[in-house]
């Protein structure tokens, strides 16, 4: 095969969070309802905080998405080439363990 591929990455670390909450969770915490009715609904009394859909909130670490070109000849190989990319850049840090792709892109 001819041709070249962008691929993009980001950096594995061990205190990476990904954590969903349904809006039902969030509403069922004293403290948030409070600030709720505080901030919209200022001197009214005897309120409830309802919900008609199931809706979820994702609290993600927030990634910087990193990118190499290679060879179409490569493919077998690009994971290994995005962690060699990564330690040649100096991206992986003392708690960072590897490196996930995102994306594979074919440019010719």
């Amino acid at each position: 095969m001819e041709g070249t591929m962008k691929v993009s990455y980001t950096i594995m670390c061990n205190n990476d969070v990904n954590h969903e909450i349904t809006l039902s969770e969030i509403l069922s915490n004293e403290k948030v309802t409070k600030v709720i009715k505080s901030e919209f609904a200022k001197g009214l009394r005897n309120l409830t905080l309802t919900t008609n859909t199931e809706a979820s909130l994702f609290i993600k670490t927030e990634k910087e998405v990193y990118e190499f070109i290679v060879d179409k000849n490569d493919f077998a190989d690009i994971l290994v080439l995005a962690e060699e990319d990564a330690r040649k850049h100096k991206r992986i840090k003392k708690e960072c363990e590897g490196v996930e792709l995102v994306d594979i892109v074919t440019l010719d």
